[in-house]
């Protein structure tokens, strides 16, 4: 008589291809999500650590004071003038940048009212900061 041995077959899992389905995955995530919000407001700090790289060759500087005057590369400018006089210094550039130093006194709305100047102009408007 012959016996029949009983072979139990246990069923496996061939997890060898798993680790790089899941690092293709995490990978691919990855670049998703930085893609995913491409229009974040970047805010310029009136304080910072590092200091930045120079975004014109020639930049205008239109500085503010504490007491509202407005000055163009040294040159005193009141506000009503204000806008023809940063057409006039930055006619002729490819691209015109100003680089507006404000004092830390000044509210949120006399920085806006320049910058709309800027933008109605299609001028780079850049804030300065201090480092810390």
């Amino acid at each position: 008589m012959k016996l029949k041995r009983q072979r139990r077959f246990h069923a496996e899992v061939q997890t060898a291809s798993l680790n790089d389905i899941m690092f293709f995955l995490l990978l691919f995530f990855l670049i998703v999500s930085t893609l995913g919000s491409p229009n974040v407001i970047r805010l310029m700090l009136p304080k910072t650590s590092e200091s930045t790289n120079e975004v014109s060759k020639q930049p205008v500087t239109l500085s503010i004071t504490d007491d509202k005057r407005y000055f163009i590369d040294r040159k005193q400018v009141n506000f009503p003038e204000l806008e023809t006089a940063v057409l006039e210094a930055t006619a002729g550039m490819e691209e015109p940048t100003v680089v507006l130093r404000a004092a830390e006194s000044l509210t949120i709305q006399d920085l806006v009212d320049v910058m709309a100047i800027g933008a109605r102009l299609k001028v780079r408007m850049v804030l300065a900061t201090d480092l810390k």
